[in-house]
C-alpha cells in the first residue's frame, strides 16, 4: 500500500493545480485519471476542442467575407468536420504539454477507476482488472462534470447529441435545434449559425444569460437575432422525436421544432458517481455535486473538492485556481480568499463576452450610487481597422470615490481586454479608480483605448 501526503483525483485545471501547488509545497502527491490520456475533460471535450473549433469558424467566416477573396472568387467550404479537424494537434500539444508537468514535477500519476475504501484509504483499479490501494492524509476530488442526460432523451440516436459528441459529428447539417440557452448552448447557436445552418434556441429562461448584466444580454440577444438566430424563450420540451431524416423537438406549449439535428444542452452533472462516497457517507445532490464550504473542503475537513464537481461557476479558470486554494489551505490551513473572489466569466460567443464585478441590477438592489462609462467599439480606431466594430465596455463606478464595481465587455477579444479592468479592480483604496483609466496614456491604436473613453464618458455623466 502507497502512502501519499495529497491524492488528488481528476487531471483537468482543478486536478492539475491542486497537483501542482502541492508538489511545490514540498508534499508527496499522487494524481489518478480515469482515462488513458489527461487533461479531462477541457482538454478533450470542453473548453479546448470547442475553441478551437471556433477559432476555425471565425478564420473561414473572415476570409470568405474578405472583399479581396470575394473579387478573387475564393470561397472557403464551412465543412464542420474539416474545419474541427484542427483541433486535435491542439488538444495533443495540449496533452504532451500536460504531461511534462508531472514527469518534470515527479508526480505519480495513476490511471483507473478511483473508489473510496474509507477516509484515508482509495482503491484505484486499471481497466484491465488489476487493483492497487493507495493511502492519504488528504484528498482532493476534482472529477469535473459531464452533459445531463434524461432517461427519456435517446442518445443513441445518430441525429441527438450533447456538448461531449457534437464534435465528433461527421456530416455538416442544415438546421439544428438546440436546447438549453445557457453558455454552452449560445456558444454552439453561435458557432452553427456562423457556418451557414439554420439555428432554434430553446431557452426555459426568460432572458439569456440571466447572470450577465441587463444590457450586455439585450446586445447578446439583439446580434444573434441578427445574424439569424430564432431564439425562443420560456420553452420547456416535452418529448423528443428522433426520425430517419431529422429530429422533432415536442415543447410543452405544443410547437414542433423539425431540425436536422438536436443538441441538449441543459444542464451537467459532476462526476460523482462510482467513486464509493457511499463508503464514506459523503453524498452528492440530484446533479452529482459535491457540498463544500467557502475553503472548498467536504464535511470532512481534510477531503476538498474544487471544479466542475461543486457545480458553479463552472469555469475552467476557476477549477484550476480553486485546485491551488485548496491545496494550499489543506497545507497550511489557511489561504488567501482573493484567489477565488471575482473571477471573470469568458463566453465565446459572437460576439465575446466577458465581465468581472457587479451589474447594474446588483447593485441597484444593493443601493449602491454608481454611473456607467461606455465605450462602442464602432468609435474605436483599431476597431475600425480590424473591421471588428461590434460591441462595446461598460464600466460601473461609484459615483462618489470613482472605485470601479464593474466591468462588462462584449466583441472581438473581451475576454483578454477584461483583465486590464480585473488588475486595476484587485488594488486597494484609490489605486481601484476611474481616475488611473482617465489619466493613462494607452497604445494608439489599440482596443485597450476603450477604457479611456469609457472613463471619460461615465465621469462626464457625474456634472
Amino acid at each position: 500500500m502507497n502512502q501519499y501526503d495529497v491524492i488528488v483525483i481528476g487531471t483537468g485545471p482543478g486536478g492539475e493545480g491542486a497537483a501542482m501547488q502541492a508538489c511545490k509545497e514540498g508534499k508527496k502527491v499522487a494524481v489518478i485519471e480515469r482515462y488513458h490520456q489527461i487533461g479531462g475533460g477541457c482538454t478533450h471535450w470542453g473548453t479546448i476542442p470547442s475553441k478551437a473549433l471556433r477559432h476555425a469558424i471565425f478564420r473561414a467566416s473572415e476570409l470568405n467575407s474578405s472583399d479581396l477573396n470575394k473579387e478573387l472568387g475564393v470561397t472557403i467550404k464551412m465543412d464542420f468536420a474539416t474545419l474541427r479537424r484542427g483541433a486535435g494537434a491542439v488538444i495533443s500539444k495540449q496533452v504532451n504539454m500536460r504531461q511534462g508537468f508531472y514527469t518534470r514535477n515527479r508526480i505519480d500519476l495513476i490511471h483507473g477507476e478511483a473508489r473510496f475504501v474509507d477516509l484515508h484509504t482509495i482503491e484505484v483499479c486499471e481497466e484491465g482488472g488489476g487493483c492497487q490501494l493507495l493511502t492519504s492524509d488528504a484528498v482532493v476530488i476534482a472529477t469535473g462534470s459531464r452533459p445531463y442526460r434524461p432517461r427519456n432523451v435517446d442518445f443513441s440516436h445518430p441525429r441527438v447529441f450533447d456538448s461531449d459528441t457534437i464534435l465528433n459529428m461527421d456530416a455538416t447539417p442544415s438546421s439544428i435545434t438546440i436546447y438549453g440557452a445557457g453558455v454552452i448552448g449560445c456558444e454552439y447557436a453561435s458557432m452553427f449559425r456562423n457556418i451557414g445552418c439554420k439555428v432554434n434556441l430553446v431557452n426555459s429562461r426568460d432572458k439569456l444569460l440571466e447572470f450577465l448584466d441587463d444590457e450586455i444580454i439585450d446586445a447578446l440577444s439583439y446580434h444573434l437575432r441578427d445574424r439569424g438566430v430564432l431564439i425562443r424563450h420560456r420553452e420547456t420540451f416535452d418529448r423528443i422525436e428522433p426520425l430517419d431524416d431529422g429530429v422533432v423537438l415536442h415543447l410543452q406549449s405544443g410547437k414542433m421544432l423539425k431540425t436536422d439535428i438536436l443538441l441538449w444542452a441543459a444542464g451537467r452533472m459532476g462526476n460523482s458517481d462510482n467513486m464509493g462516497l457511499e463508503a464514506i457517507d459523503l453524498p452528492a445532490n440530484s446533479r452529482g455535486q459535491i457540498e463544500v464550504n467557502e475553503n472548498f473542503q467536504t464535511k470532512y475537513p481534510h477531503i476538498y473538492a474544487v471544479g466542475d464537481v461543486i457545480g458553479p461557476p463552472s469555469l475552467a479558470s476557476a477549477a484550476y485556481v480553486q485546485g491551488r486554494y485548496a491545496a494550499t489551505h489543506l497545507i497550511h490551513g489557511q489561504a488567501d480568499q482573493e484567489m477565488v473572489l471575482d473571477i471573470p466569466t469568458g463566453i465565446y460567443t459572437s460576439p465575446e463576452i466577458s465581465s468581472i464585478g457587479k451589474t447594474e441590477r446588483d447593485l441597484t438592489e444593493a443601493r449602491i450610487p454608481y454611473e456607467v462609462g461606455h465605450s462602442m467599439f464602432k468609435s474605436i480606431a483599431r476597431a475600425q481597422i480590424t473591421g471588428q466594430t461590434v460591441g462595446m465596455l461598460k464600466l460601473l463606478f461609484h459615483r462618489e470615490t470613482l472605485e470601479i464595481l464593474g466591468i462588462h465587455c462584449m466583441g472581438a477579444n473581451a475576454s483578454e481586454i477584461i483583465h486590464i479592468g480585473q488588475a486595476i479592480m484587485s488594488q486597494q483604496g484609490s489605486a481601484n479608480s476611474l481616475k488611473y483609466f482617465m489619466n493613462t496614456t494607452f497604445n494608439y491604436p489599440t482596443m485597450a483605448e476603450a477604457y479611456r473613453v469609457a472613463a471619460l464618458n461615465g465621469f462626464n455623466r457625474l456634472f
